[in-house]
C-alpha cells in the first residue's frame, strides 16, 4: 500500500506539472485587453436581444475580462448508464485568444480518484479521463473534430465572462428573433456557432448547437444544448452560477453535467490565479 501512494503520489506531482504549463502556455499566448472598456454605444447595432443582454450583464465603462479561474462542484457522468457522481473541478480561460484548461476530480475511494483534462490551447484541443492521474480511460481522438467541440465548449461557456462576446475579430452575432441569437467564432481555421436564448430581464437562459461527441473512439455529430440559471453579479458582471449540459441522442435527451460555480476570479496574475 505504501509503495502505491508513493507511486500515485509521483504521478499527480508529474500530472499536475503538466496542467499548470497548459495554464501558463494558455495565458502567455493571449493578450491582456483589460485596457478595453466596454460601452453601450458600441451594441447599437447587435440583435436586440443580444442588446438587452449586455445592458443586463455589463455597465458602462467596464474593463474587458482577459483571462478567468473559475472553482466549481456538481455532478457528473460520462455515459447514459452510468449514476451521476459527485464533481470538483477547475478551469482557467484566455479571452484575447479563446482557450481553456478544465481539470475535473471524482474521488471515489480515499486513495482512488478519477481526473478529467479538457483543454483548448494554441487552436487544438485534448480530453481524457484518466484513473488516479496516470492511467488513462479514455483519450478522445486528436483532429478537427476535437478542436471545433473544444472552441465550442470555449463559446458555451462564454456567459461566464460576458465581455467575451462582444463582437470581436473572431465573433459576430447574427439575428434570429426578439428572444434569440447566433454567436459564431471564427478562429484557427475552425468556424462554430451556438444559439443562444434570452429572457425578458436580458439573461441568457439556455443554448443549443451542433458538436462532435466520441463514442467509441468515432466522432458523431449531435445537438449539444446547456441551461443557465442563478445569475449573481461577479465583478462589475452578471454570470450565471449554474449550469447544466446535455446531449439530444437518439434515446432522448441525456444530461451529463450539472455545474454549480463556487468562485470565479478574473484577471488575477498567473502565478496567484494558476493552482492556488
Amino acid at each position: 500500500m505504501s509503495r502505491l501512494i508513493i507511486y500515485t503520489g509521483i504521478s499527480k506531482t508529474l500530472f499536475d506539472s503538466s496542467i499548470k504549463e497548459n495554464i501558463q502556455k494558455l495565458y502567455s499566448i493571449s493578450k491582456n485587453i483589460s485596457d478595453n472598456k466596454f460601452t453601450f454605444d458600441q451594441i447599437k447595432n447587435l440583435p436586440v436581444p443580444v442588446q438587452r443582454y449586455f445592458k443586463y450583464s455589463l455597465k458602462e465603462g467596464q474593463h474587458y475580462i482577459s483571462y478567468v479561474k473559475l472553482k466549481h462542484e456538481g455532478q457528473f457522468r460520462q455515459n447514459e448508464n452510468q449514476k451521476w457522481m459527485p464533481i470538483k473541478g477547475e478551469e482557467y480561460f484566455s479571452i484575447e485568444k479563446p482557450g481553456l484548461v478544465w481539470v475535473g476530480k471524482i474521488q471515489l475511494l480515499p486513495f482512488i480518484w478519477i481526473t478529467g483534462l479538457d483543454e483548448y490551447v494554441e487552436g487544438k484541443g485534448n480530453f481524457q479521463i484518466k484513473l488516479m492521474s496516470f492511467v488513462t480511460i479514455v483519450d478522445a481522438p486528436k483532429g478537427r473534430e476535437l478542436d471545433s467541440g473544444e472552441l465550442m465548449r470555449w463559446l458555451g461557456e462564454a456567459p461566464l465572462f460576458p465581455t467575451a462576446l462582444l463582437p470581436s475579430d473572431y465573433l459576430h452575432w447574427q439575428e434570429i428573433d426578439l428572444n434569440s441569437a447566433r454567436a459564431v467564432v471564427k478562429f484557427a481555421g475552425l468556424t462554430v456557432s451556438l444559439i443562444f436564448y434570452f429572457n425578458e430581464k436580458g439573461e441568457i437562459t439556455r443554448m443549443e448547437g451542433n458538436r462532435f461527441r466520441s463514442i467509441n473512439n468515432l466522432y458523431v455529430n449531435q445537438k449539444w444544448f446547456g441551461q443557465y440559471s442563478d445569475y449573481t453579479a461577479i465583478e462589475n458582471t452578471m454570470v450565471p452560477m449554474a449550469l447544466e449540459v446535455a446531449w439530444n441522442t437518439q434515446a432522448g435527451n441525456f444530461s451529463y453535467a450539472k455545474f454549480i460555480m463556487t468562485e470565479i476570479r478574473y484577471d488575477c496574475p498567473v502565478n496567484s490565479c494558476e493552482g492556488d
